[in-house]
């Protein structure tokens, strides 16, 4: 990550606009995910959704600033899908950022920000329509639990991936 980039949390009532900006920028994830483009309800989700279990006001919504423009978002959960786990709901980036290193960096952000809270393994899905999403987490340590759930409201099929920690 370049000396311009900085990461830092974001609050709903400072940056829904800027988030809602992000995603119309990448709405190209949207449209593969959801079907649909993203609009300010999805950016609102953002700060509110959480893992069946996890408390949404203790999850971390943080922000990748490039060049002091937001550049990617991660959503952090604790606590799924045990105890003493992280999850990582989404982590994005604006088509700009793309390969150049700051999705490597931002991950590495978060797994240092779920070991500080103690958690011994990270998790997340994949979108099973999304081999380059699913390479990347392959070269940053993931790796398939053979635990998938088929979306009936997408139909996508999620793979869940996880990472050591400890």
């Amino acid at each position: 990550m370049t000396a311009a980039a900085a990461i830092r949390p974001l609050d709903p009532r400072q940056d829904l606009a800027l988030v809602e900006a992000l995603y119309a920028e990448a709405a190209d994830y949207w449209l593969l995910a959801d079907r649909q483009p993203p609009d300010r309800a999805k950016a609102e989700a953002f700060f509110t959704d959480a893992p069946r279990g996890c408390d949404p006001a203790a999850s971390a919504r943080l922000g990748l600033f490039v060049g002091g423009r937001l550049s990617g978002v991660a959503e952090l959960s604790f606590g799924f899908p045990q105890a003493g786990d992280a999850y990582l709901g989404l982590m994005l980036l604006a088509p700009r950022a793309r390969g150049a290193g700051h999705g490597a960096a931002f991950l590495a952000a978060c797994e240092a920000l779920a070991r500080a809270r103690g958690c011994a393994r990270l998790f997340l899905a994949v979108l099973e329509a999304n081999p380059r999403g699913r390479a990347f987490w392959l070269r940053q340590g993931f790796g398939l639990t053979g635990l998938a759930r088929h979306d009936d409201e997408t139909g996508h099929t999620l793979h869940r991936m996880e990472k050591m920690l400890a």
